[in-house]
């Protein structure tokens, strides 16, 4: 598992060159607004596959072959979830975001709710994004600490230290073009990196078939028998509870995969930031819509690179983690080697950049700002935020820490972290959206119902990870309207 020094030459280029191109592309900030949301309008295709890029960690990238390798095609099902969750999203959500002066997507709540409303969502969605990152954090690691075992630079064996090393490295690269290029060198690096990544992974595509040959044809009929080309399974066994013990039935899918993006693309700062820097509407709505789409293509594309590992390996008992990343070390030709790995740490570095930087505003925007009744000029408060960036970037090094070699599938792993406190997140902006009558009391004891019900839920009973969401939302619907009509209160708010 060696790289060669065209390769290490690759990635080094690669690195350097888009650390440079974030910081220059970023400008120069002159206020925490500007650091955080861009005075100037970014256009909607910038944004588009910004959104695209931010979701699609090195997770994305090693684990969904991972997942077909495992099992089957099915996960595509969810990505139809996706792009249904991102047109309710674009007309019910973006409207209410761009009316007015938005800092965050926790400002509606308290327009709609009050400030604790909006408190409570946003350290949530704190809590939410440090662990879910640090998971893709990780799995950024798995390449490099592969190379590192492999070589000379640290002794035998020495696992535990090779992933440290590597998500250090990641995180203080990233880093370097948050600090000084803000939301701007984010959304630029991003369209970069979404063009590296898909080229990596079209590169291993069409590897993969030319190395299979002529022996490829046989090998997929192989696959088909054993049931790896399966996109829609058939019902599951088990009847009621084995329908929703397992993840990917066809309404599992769809239905989880719609309320998981209504969720994580209509609440979800680190995506909402994306789209509020568009600073106009329809610009928001036409990147918001479209990015489903594409996540959809691509998510085939790394499905099929799963497929023909399954055939390449003849089905052996691979970790499902590290399989793409072991053929891209062990099997590639130099250069193309460098690529890929590049193309790993683009798709990680878009996602752990976006972390940064809305866990920073978020802090600032959300926390501080509100509960300090501070009005510090502009450079003081941009000083403040570019520090807050360096402590939440030390944060997510060291929870990505604690997932090392975690035996878990890492995809299914974020999604289910994500999944425990979206659907209450959720729950809580549609009583606001669709519940006019509702008030915080009432909002808030929905929302803690149904994060403490949802953790009943992960812990007792074997219901999958694509129903999380869903339930969640209604745990805090139904008790949001509940206690709003057992302790009706005059409205106050609109």
């Amino acid at each position: 598992m060696h790289l060669s020094v065209l390769d290490i030459v690759v990635i080094l280029a690669y690195l350097a060159g888009i650390v440079l191109f974030g910081i220059l592309s970023g400008g120069r900030q002159r206020s925490a607004r500007d650091y955080f949301l861009s005075d100037a309008a970014v256009p909607w295709w910038a944004v588009c596959f910004a959104i695209v890029a931010t979701e699609t960690s090195a997770i994305t990238f090693l684990s969904i072959p991972g997942v077909a390798y495992a099992g089957n095609l099915s996960f595509l099902q969810v990505t139809v979830g996706y792009i249904l969750g991102r047109f309710i999203v674009s007309r019910y959500f973006l409207p209410r975001y761009f009316q007015g002066e938005l800092s965050t997507a926790y400002v509606f709540l308290e327009t709609r709710f009050g400030p604790a409303t909006r408190r409570t969502a946003s350290v949530t969605f704190m809590g939410t994004r440090v662990f879910a990152d640090g998971v893709r954090l990780y799995t950024t690691a798995i390449p490099l600490a592969l190379f590192l075992q492999g070589s000379s630079f640290l002794p035998a064996g020495d696992t535990h230290t090779a992933y440290v090393v590597s998500i250090a490295v990641m995180a203080a690269l990233t880093l370097a073009y948050v600090y000084f290029g803000g939301v701007r060198a984010v959304i630029w690096t991003d369209v970069i990196q979404f063009g590296v990544y898909i080229l990596g992974a079209a590169a291993a595509l069409a590897i993969l078939a030319a190395m299979l040959g002529d022996g490829l044809d046989a090998g997929l009929s192989r696959a088909i028998a054993a049931g790896k080309g399966v996109i829609f399974p058939p019902w599951p066994e088990g009847g009621f509870a084995g329908f929703f013990s397992t993840p990917y039935t066809t309404i599992a899918s769809i239905a989880g995969g719609m309320f998981l993006s209504m969720a994580s693309h209509g609440t979800d700062h680190l995506l909402i930031q994306r789209v509020l820097t568009t600073n106009d509407l329809r610009a928001s709505q036409r990147a918001m819509s479209l990015s489903g789409i594409i996540v959809l293509m691509q998510f085939a594309v790394f499905l099929a690179v799963g497929l023909l590992l399954w055939i390449f390996y003849n089905g052996a008992p691979n970790s499902a983690n590290e399989v793409f990343a072991r053929f891209i070390l062990d099997h590639l030709p130099s250069g193309v080697k460098g690529l890929i790995v590049a193309a790993i740490l683009a798709a990680a570095m878009s996602t752990l950049s976006g972390s940064i930087s809305a866990l920073s505003s978020a802090t600032i925007m959300d926390i501080w700002l509100p509960l300090s009744g501070k009005t510090p000029d502009d450079a003081t408060l941009l000083r403040r935020s570019r520090a807050v960036s360096i402590v939440w970037c030390l944060v997510l090094v060291l929870v990505a820490s604690l997932f090392i070699q975690t035996p878990a599938t890492v995809i299914e792993l974020a999604l289910g972290i994500a999944s425990y406190t979206y659907g209450a997140l959720l729950g809580v902006f549609l009583l606001g959206l669709l519940f006019r009558h509702t008030q915080q009391s009432a909002a808030i004891a929905g929302f803690f119902t149904a994060i403490a019900g949802m953790a009943a839920v992960i812990l007792f009973t074997p219901i999958a990870w694509t129903w999380y969401v869903l339930l969640g939302s209604a745990m805090c619907i139904a008790t949001g309207l509940a206690t709003q009509a057992i302790f009706p209160r005059p409205q106050t708010r609109t």
